[in-house]
């Protein structure tokens, strides 16, 4: 049983990206800039995007944190994403999630520049990573991609089994590992709450990628021996023997699930840290289109 390290991956992804933007100085090249907006103080969420500030400064980004208050109105951030939309200076941008009830969620995302969309979320970059064209790919399947590709993981002829069917991870990932390619040539059961006898078809899979949010749902009996497992969940369990009053918990019954896969993310350290790494090379390819595009900015 192998763990893919997320953690050493992500730093290895971000010390290239950084050899890539000390190159872009010495040629007098403008940095890549990279902006995110936060409505509200939500705790995870500030931390969230305070990592992806110190995740710039590392690599050698720009950074712009737009903080705006929890009260704001719809039309106050539509304002704010045409702002960025229209700023040469800003390669790319995320709208941190969630946003407040009285915000319209894909309806701020659709007001996003698909040309700055690093999230990759914007239905224009989702359509033409359905059709294998070149795309910002959501930046947690891309993560997930990173991985199977850095630990040689065999894809082609395989049976993945997807678990969930969200827009920013099941669904992309089910579109991805069925592509022609390197991750990809799988056969790919998307499923989700209502698939019934699921245990049934987890236990044929030999890739098990879950995002359900749901702690320990995938359990031993409904994995075959030597299967590859990804797990995407995060959730903060209550615990109160733990310091902080609760643990990191994953989708996988770790403990269990690891003494038959082949391979195994852990949660943390696992997919997590590949998320924010994902983002940054979404970035750096924002701003070589854009150079492509105008030399002179």
């Amino acid at each position: 049983m192998t763990i893919l390290d997320g953690k050493k991956v992500s730093s290895d992804i971000k010390d290239e990206i950084a050899i890539e933007v000390k190159k872009m100085k010495e040629r007098g090249e403008k940095v890549p800039h990279l902006a995110a907006i936060i409505v509200g103080n939500d705790g995870a969420s500030m931390t969230y995007v305070n990592s992806k500030v110190k995740a710039c400064e590392r690599v050698g980004f720009e950074s712009t944190m737009v903080r705006m208050s929890s009260n704001s109105s719809e039309i106050e951030l539509l304002d704010k994403i045409e702002e960025l939309n229209n700023n040469e200076a800003i390669d790319g941008f995320i709208i941190q999630l969630p946003l407040p009830p009285q915000i319209n969620t894909q309806r701020v995302l659709m007001a996003v520049d698909p040309d700055k969309d690093v999230d990759g979320f914007h239905p224009t970059n989702f359509g033409k990573m359905s059709l294998d064209m070149t795309s910002f790919i959501p930046a947690t399947p891309y993560g997930i991609l990173e991985l199977l590709e850095r630990y040689d993981i065999p894809t082609k002829g395989k049976h993945t089994v997807v678990i969930g069917r969200s827009h920013i991870v099941g669904r992309p990932m089910s579109i991805l590992m069925g592509r022609v390619g390197f991750p990809g040539n799988s056969t790919v059961t998307l499923t989700h709450r209502y698939t019934k006898n699921i245990t049934q078809i987890t236990s044929q899979a030999d890739i098990i990628i879950i995002a359900v949010g749901t702690p320990n749902f995938l359990k031993a009996e409904m994995v075959k021996d030597d299967a590859v497992i990804i797990d995407v969940g995060i959730t903060r369990v209550p615990d109160d023997n733990a310091s902080k009053g609760y643990v990191i918990t994953g989708d996988v019954d770790f403990e269990n699930v690891k003494k038959k896969a082949s391979y195994i993310t852990p949660v943390p350290g696992g997919v997590g840290p590949m998320t924010i790494a994902m983002l940054l090379k979404n970035t750096l390819l924002a701003r070589e289109r854009h150079r492509m595009r105008n030399p002179l900015n």
